[in-house]
């Protein structure tokens, strides 16, 4: 049977819950059609968890790393990760977080396994999904098969891979410091910036990602949240004065309101003082914004545009040669530094990332399109696109030839009641992640912050917001499956 193409044939309908988008084993994203499929799996409801194939793979442990699992430890809950040290990391924090019993387990080939039992599951469980140093499945399905011992190929196949994103990023393939996740190297720049400045808070500008706080909040030392991008400079200095700081964390622009600090206005407050620019470029990407006279480490999740395809998790820290902490902190990101990106992932990665600047370019005009029709549709109340949302910090950062990336968040009117039903009606793939081929719809704040939204709310983030990842659909196609939602809605 020939592959559905999810650029003609979304999956979009309800009987379609559940779906592996794209059709893979190694699929990082799964569908949720409905906006009841999103409340059921958040509360983990029967009937929507039993039909997921799968999940992104820091949130749902996938059925080939549960099955590596119980092949090494059946008699306890554990799970594998990528060496024995993040395994003893893993110990580490569970300790530290419920008290548990944790060790690692002995004997377990290349992998470190961190087993627990009662509370420290859970605990066990966050360390997984907030440091993003997991297992990928591909490992997990080579490690089950038999495939897991190394080749002297290995090398060749990162090292082409650190090549190509030196280029993007005008450094040394020798500033890539390659990741198995996105998370992963957020938390390799966290892990680089403490070392720096021992027993030191950070600072997060701008709403974050969810882990990307909860990250500083359990791994480092205090974390402050300067969620008003309007008065983040402001609240910075005054947060400067009163003490040092280990580093600065900000995305530019952030998600899912795609707002950017001024780092016109930040980066010399942080100079000033000594404290290092953390900076998440993955919904602009390196395509269209430059952010080396501002950022000193950029951390990056290469699972979203760069493979494009939804199949392979990967991510990289990149030690920017124009900072002036460059030898210190390239120095301790390579002391700390493992090699943790299997072989595999790193393969499918380096294969995709030749064609991302044209893929890129075609999500930039396809996601400027489908923006621009939003915010003229009469069933919209708000549109959130880098171009508008504090658009003159982003044009500072944005290269002459660079766009505004592809992901678009929208409000409709009456949300409250609106939402779910254009969200239903939506005929596109539906499920968390973005920077896929084909277009990627969710309810993201009910999606990623559903134990807070209130907290999000009080941020200035609508609990009732849809966020959209577009791909690289004809755009007139694409737009009309958008509209219809839009004036089905509008009928009653």
């Amino acid at each position: 049977m020939a592959e559905r193409n999810l650029l003609t044939d979304p999956v979009w309908r309800a009987a379609e819950l559940g779906q592996a988008l794209p059709d893979s084993l190694h699929a990082v994203s799964v569908a949720l059609p409905r906006w009841q499929d999103v409340v059921g799996y958040e509360e983990k409801w029967p009937e929507v968890v039993s039909r997921l194939q799968c999940g992104y793979p820091r949130f749902v442990i996938h059925r080939l790393v549960q099955e590596l699992a119980q092949f090494i430890a059946a008699d306890r809950p554990c799970l594998p990760f990528p060496s024995r040290h993040t395994a003893q990391q893993c110990v580490v924090f569970i300790h530290r977080q419920s008290g548990a019993v944790a060790e690692v387990v002995e004997r377990a080939g290349h992998f470190g396994v961190a087993t627990t039992a009662g509370a420290g599951y859970d605990s066990l469980k966050a360390f997984w999904q907030h440091t993003g140093q997991i297992v990928s499945t591909r490992r997990a399905e080579a490690a089950i098969t038999g495939r897991s011992a190394h080749t002297p190929d290995d090398r060749a196949v990162r090292d082409a891979l650190r090549r190509q994103l030196a280029e993007l990023y005008d450094c040394s393939p020798a500033d890539v410091f390659l990741q198995p996740t996105g998370m992963a190297a957020m938390f390799a720049a966290l892990r680089a910036v403490m070392r720096r400045t021992p027993g030191k808070p950070t600072v997060q500008i701008g709403f974050p990602y969810v882990d990307t706080l909860k990250l500083q909040e359990k791994f480092g030392h205090g974390a402050t949240l300067l969620h008003d991008l309007n008065h983040c400079a402001a609240d910075l200095r005054e947060l400067l004065e009163q003490g040092q700081l280990a580093g600065c964390f900000s995305e530019i622009p952030g998600n899912p309101l795609l707002g950017s600090a001024d780092l016109r206005e930040i980066t010399p407050l942080l100079r000033q003082h000594g404290v290092p620019l953390v900076a998440d470029d993955v919904v602009a990407t390196p395509l269209n914004v430059d952010l080396t006279p501002h950022a000193d480490l950029i951390a990056t999740s290469l699972t979203k545009y760069f493979v494009g395809s939804g199949d392979a998790m990967g991510g990289a820290l990149i030690c920017n040669p124009r900072s002036p902490y460059y030898a210190e902190l390239q120095a301790i990101a390579a002391a700390l530094h493992e090699e943790l990106l299997w072989v595999e992932d790193a393969a499918v990665l380096e294969a995709q990332i030749g064609s991302f600047p044209e893929r890129m370019r075609l999500h930039n005009s396809n996601g400027l399109a489908i923006a621009e029709r939003l915010r003229r549709h009469p069933a919209i109340a708000d549109v959130w696109y880098p171009k508008w949302s504090f658009g003159d910090a982003y044009e500072a950062v944005r290269r002459p030839d660079g766009g505004w990336g592809s992901l678009v968040t929208f409000l409709p009117k009456n949300a409250v009641t609106a939402s779910p039903q254009i969200y239903d009606k939506l005929e596109v793939c539906k499920g968390p992640s973005l920077g896929t081929s084909f277009t990627l719809a969710c309810p993201f704040t009910l999606l990623a912050h559903y134990t807070e939204l209130d907290w999000a709310q009080a941020c200035g983030v609508p609990r009732n917001l849809i966020r959209i990842s577009v791909g690289l659909e004809d755009v007139e196609d694409l737009w009309g499956r958008i509209e219809r939602a839009l004036n089905e809605w509008r009928r009653y």
